[in-house]
């Protein structure tokens, strides 16, 4: 008979934070696929788990996928894990998931501890419908159109970001016009300098940039979503902005607003904060 591939969430700060269902299936597995090995080696020291480790991260899971699979059908049982957290969230996994079902090999999740629900725990913003965004693209086209999908949706969204890309993405979404929105800042959640708050983009952003401490650790950020007007205006954004480098505000409100059939002056003021520098 196959062993079975066990999906075990860790911690992701505070230890006591494991299941003791979790810790079971980690001391009793034959391998645990993990991250980073360096890591995840201290985390199981720390638990007193002694299992046998091997790697699968984004570089070596196409390969590392097969011979996983051939051990689980040869009887033995893997426990997957990421860094922290519930693995496959914004990490690798997912082939050697498929790779298992294909084969026939039981997958089993362990759940635990989530970056993402315990954010959305303290957020204070809606959760009946939420986005997970994850990292959005650094730089270029892909930042820009990422950036417009999550001021356009009327979910919160749940966003990662490294740390020293913070300020940056804050200020993007200044720039994007969405100064006034509210936003969640979560900071090393569960650990020693656990930080949580709740304010508008644009007060967020100048918070952020008066304390660099803010600017260290894990950050996930908690999005409000749009409302029916900012939503819209986000659908016209590439128009807008198309018609802006072709045309001055009043020429391109006028066209938005025989597009749209939205007032034209509401339109027009809308156009100017876009073109403000």
């Amino acid at each position: 008979m196959s062993g079975t591939l066990y999906i075990v969430s860790t911690p992701i700060g505070h230890l006591e934070d494991i299941t003791r269902r979790a810790l079971r299936v980690l001391a009793e597995v034959d391998t645990v696929a993990a991250e980073d090995t360096r890591r995840s080696g201290q985390l199981l020291d720390a638990l007193g788990v002694r299992t046998r480790l091997v790697s699968c991260h984004d570089h070596n899971e196409v390969a590392r996928s097969p011979q996983l699979v051939a051990r689980l059908q040869q009887g033995e049982s893997v426990a997957l894990i990421s860094d922290a957290g519930t693995p496959l969230v914004s990490d690798p996994g997912y082939r050697l998931v498929r790779a298992c079902q294909e084969a026939g090999v039981p997958v089993v999740p362990i759940p635990g501890a989530s970056a993402v629900l315990a954010a959305l725990a303290v957020a204070g913003l809606p959760t009946d419908r939420f986005v997970f965004e994850g990292f959005l693209p650094s730089k270029g086209a892909p930042r820009h159109q990422a950036l417009e999908r999550v001021l356009g949706n009327t979910a919160t969204s749940v966003l990662f970001e490294a740390p020293h890309r913070l300020l940056a993405l804050l200020e993007a979404l200044v720039a994007a016009g969405a100064g006034e929105r509210e936003i969640t800042l979560c900071r090393e959640l569960t650990k020693h300098f656990e930080t949580v708050r709740r304010d508008t983009v644009a007060a967020l952003r100048d918070w952020v940039a008066a304390d660099s401490d803010q600017q260290r650790g894990e950050i996930v950020l908690v999005l409000a979503g749009a409302d029916a007007q900012s939503a819209e205006d986000a659908e016209l954004l590439p128009l807008a902005r198309a018609l802006l480098a072709e045309l001055p505000a009043s020429r391109a409100a006028k066209v938005l607003a025989a597009v749209t059939g939205r007032k034209r002056q509401a339109l027009y003021a809308w156009l100017e904060t876009l073109s403000a520098p």
